[in-house]
């Protein structure tokens, strides 16, 4: 028989190292400490404002996350990589923020985090790179639906365009094991959000910057916010102005892109 003062090291390590090893898909997520404190935090919080609606509790909680760091391609999987679940509030891109969010938003208690999390950011609850909802207006038009695009009701300047998702102008593709997209996008174009556009907007709707490019819907998302000084765009930028989650007045955003998609969460 084997000494048990040797076997125990060698247990003890394994158990470490699958704590803090990547989590293949299907499987339990490990959380660092850091987001784990974080997430009790803001649950904690979500709990706190049972009475609130859907567009204050994007605003609340999305409020916590001001000044995270921005990082890209945060998220783990191809179609050569297996998938794996990330959890991580130290830092986070666009979509992330707004996955967060929008999770933390029908998180009632720390155990129902995770299930909510893959709720919103898989098709089907299917933790792979296929499921990933990696377009925008995935959230309006694959399950499990998190929000309806109203961009078509808030303006009768209101632009659609029959795009092709993933597929390049040279006929490759920006993602290699997902398939092209056929769909007809809707934005309208900077220059006709006027004052009653902005008026149409409610705090906590997910806002897309149009994509003239083919094969995309949108290059970048946040969340309106309204202010005392009008709306906000509540985003994790990557500008080297700001590289973190900020507060863009939208006016000043609007001059940055070519027109926006909304999306109203459900």
């Amino acid at each position: 028989m084997r000494s048990t003062t040797r076997i125990l090291p060698i247990l003890l390590a394994l158990f470490a190292a699958a704590l803090l090893s990547p989590v293949r898909a299907g499987a339990d997520v490990a959380i660092d400490d850091t987001t784990s404190h974080r997430l009790d935090e803001l649950v904690a919080m979500r709990v706190g404002a049972a009475g609130a609606n859907k567009g204050q509790l994007l605003d609340l909680l999305s409020k916590q996350f001001l000044g995270t760091p921005y990082a890209a391609d945060t998220l783990i999987g191809s179609a050569t990589q297996p998938e794996q679940l990330v959890v991580d509030f130290r830092q986070v891109d666009c979509f992330t923020l707004l996955d967060n969010v929008e999770a933390l938003t029908r998180t009632t208690d720390r155990n129902q985090f995770t299930a909510n999390l893959i709720d919103t950011r898989y098709a089907g609850d299917q933790v792979d790179f296929a499921h990933r909802k990696h377009f925008f207006t995935d959230w309006a038009q694959v399950a499990n639906v998190a929000a309806t695009d109203i961009t078509g009701s808030l303006s009768p300047a209101a632009v659609t365009v029959h795009k092709q998702l993933n597929a390049k102008g040279d006929g490759s593709v920006y993602l290699p094991g997902i398939p092209v997209v056929d769909r007809d996008i809707t934005y309208i174009p900077s220059g006709a959000v006027d004052d009653n556009v902005v008026r149409g907007l409610q705090t906590g709707d997910f806002v897309g910057a149009y994509a003239d490019a083919p094969g995309l819907d949108v290059t970048h998302v946040g969340i309106i916010v309204s202010t005392p000084n009008g709306p906000v765009f509540r985003n994790a930028s990557s500008l080297a102005a700001n590289n973190q989650v900020v507060d863009t007045p939208l006016g000043e955003y609007l001059q940055m892109v070519p027109g926006i998609v909304v999306l109203r969460p459900r």
